[in-house]
């Protein structure tokens, strides 16, 4: 049996999944990191720093009292995070650590064409050298015989593959991180197992059942694409999955109007406890906000199509270099495209663009007390 959610409804469910709609939804201090890291399954790492970085402007936005240093906590004293692959690098929890050693494994019998032109010898040298020295950076590696990068992302020196290859395979972690300055260690000392307290890889079928789950959680109403996100040849096992629980009522196949060739799921009880946003809580979203990320989701629950316009030319950008989409309540009302100026000390307003016809001076007035926060923890130390 099918039945319908309003947009308004749909959108709501979203937002309280991702935990947007409360003021300090998992505390403070870096359990408040690992407690958002665990309920939202991911949070993508970026190089962009116009602004903060995404890891810790995600994370912002869910704890109100956040600092930089409760994710360095928490990824190298209480290694309750651990930085992997989603669909973009990522901070995951520890103790999801099962799931993507199947993965792990995977990279390391078939390390793809980036990584293929790593040598025996080049991984040897640097498991070695960390296994001896503790654990290391690039910069620490002064021996290598330099060459020619061959991408504009590489690296001169043969061992930031090698580290690449050791990280991928699961045999190195990234026990901290400096900026985004890389140490690695491995990964067996820095858990503190021995050969026969690693954790069992997870069967197939617990990846999906673990894709699903993770993606309910933080989702609510899920589509085969959210499942699936640039992982699309997983499609086929996730919709297995789905049939089942459908038949064992543990999900319900949902229609949102306005959406009717979309196809949604969601438990029963999501279902019943559906209700409107409360409040006008005020978000300035990362582009890579898990809220954000999935463009085609985002446009076709809030109907707003967000470009993230930082490799097109000028004259092509619309919202701006870095714009940030503005959430009031449930509904996205403006993007900004900020800058901080570390020198000067000031947030700068490069474009303020309205949506939705949203426009007012309430919303307006909400906004500007958010970016006056938000200014307050670019700046602070």
């Amino acid at each position: 049996m099918k039945v319908t959610l309003t947009k308004a409804e749909a959108r709501a469910s979203w937002i309280r999944a991702q935990r947007l709609d409360q003021v300090e939804p998992f505390g403070r201090g870096s359990q408040a990191t690992r407690a958002a890291v665990e309920h939202l399954g991911y949070v993508q790492i970026d190089t962009i720093n116009v602004i903060e970085r995404s890891h810790h402007h995600i994370l912002y936005n869910r704890i109100p009292k956040y600092r930089r240093t409760d994710l360095q906590t928490a990824q190298s004293i209480d290694k309750s995070v651990i930085e992997y692959w989603t669909h973009a690098l990522s901070y995951v929890p520890s103790c999801d650590l099962k799931f993507f050693l199947p993965a792990m494994k995977s990279s390391q019998r078939e390390p793809g064409q980036w990584l293929a032109s790593v040598k025996p010898a080049e991984l040897r040298k640097v498991l070695s050298l960390i296994r001896d020295e503790g654990p290391i950076s690039i910069r620490d590696i002064d021996d290598d015989v330099l060459v020619e990068k061959n991408h504009p992302w590489a690296s001169r020196k043969p061992s930031k593959k090698a580290l690449q290859f050791g990280f991928y395979s699961g045999q190195l972690v990234v026990n901290e991180r400096i900026g985004m300055l890389k140490k690695y260690e491995l990964i067996d000392r820095h858990f503190g197992w021995s050969v026969n307290k690693r954790p069992r890889p997870a069967t197939e079928r617990e990846v999906i059942a673990y894709r699903l789950d993770r993606a309910l959680r933080s989702q609510s109403l899920v589509s085969l694409d959210s499942i699936c996100h640039l992982n699309p040849k997983k499609k086929p096992q996730v919709e297995k999955m789905i049939n089942a629980r459908v038949k064992q009522g543990e999900l319900i196949e949902v229609s949102v109007a306005g959406l009717e060739k979309m196809r949604f799921w969601q438990t029963p009880a999501e279902f019943e406890a559906r209700r409107p946003i409360e409040g006008e809580q005020t978000h300035l979203l990362s582009p890579f906000d898990p809220l954000v990320i999935q463009r085609k989701r985002l446009h076709a629950f809030f109907d707003y199509e967000h470009r993230f316009e930082a490799y097109l030319p000028k004259p092509r950008r619309m919202f701006g270099y870095f714009a940030l989409p503005v959430i009031v309540a449930d509904k996205v009302v403006a993007a900004i495209d900020l800058k901080t100026d570390r020198d000067a000390q000031k947030l700068l307003i490069q474009q303020w663009s309205w949506v939705n016809r949203a426009k007012s001076s309430k919303i307006k007035t909400l906004i500007e007390t958010e970016l006056h926060r938000f200014q307050t923890f670019q700046l602070c130390k």
